[in-house]
């Protein structure tokens, strides 16, 4: 039976989420499958992926063939490094103290490869962060300058109706008193 490791499309439309399997050639896409691997999660930057690494080095060597995809995860994680590794161990090229140090001076290479492009992001994405909220005051601050002047000419309106107010309240009282002797002096006529 021809053995291939392959993804298997899980999740919802427009977020796809694959399981790594080992399955027969003949199967469906999303049929049967032998064993799961491991997970993939392109959604996330960088993309998660959760990998049974001796499982599926152990699919290697009995002979399972990755497709392109699930070739290019296995050798992300390291499993086609430890199968080639493995296979210079049974040669007699190298111990398995030594390839085992090898793999995990890998790792760690890689795993410091991929901590700096998670800060590279992190970094990317606060300086997006803060240019928004630069642009986000500069507005703000056009649109409170732009208010100024009509704030003050609303204050300037206020004062000048104030004024006139003052002035009318001074010169009612003699307008009235003007009015009072003539009302009076009507008054005696009568």
């Amino acid at each position: 039976m021809p053995v291939k490791i392959r993804l298997q499309r899980h999740g919802k439309k427009g977020k796809p989420f694959y399981w790594v399997v080992a399955a027969d050639s003949r199967a469906k896409r999303d049929g049967k499958f032998l064993e799961k691997l491991g997970t993939y999660n392109p959604n996330t930057n960088p993309a998660t992926i959760n990998l049974d690494v001796d499982g599926s080095v152990k699919w290697l060597n009995n002979g399972a063939q990755p497709t392109d995809t699930a070739r290019a995860i296995l050798s992300y994680k390291g499993v086609l490094l430890k199968h080639h590794l493995l296979g210079g161990v049974r040669k007699g090229a190298l111990t398995e103290e030594q390839a085992e140090e090898k793999f995990k001076a890998w790792i760690e290479e890689k795993e410091k490869a991929v901590a700096s492009k998670v800060e590279g992001l992190s970094k990317a994405q606060a300086e997006a962060k803060a240019k928004a909220l630069e642009a986000e005051k500069e507005v703000s601050d056009k649109r409170a300058a732009a208010a100024l002047p009509e704030v003050e000419e609303e204050v300037a309106e206020e004062a000048a109706e104030a004024v006139t107010e003052e002035t009318a309240a001074v010169e009612e009282p003699t307008a009235e008193t003007e009015e009072a002797p003539a009302a009076e002096a009507s008054k005696e006529e009568e």
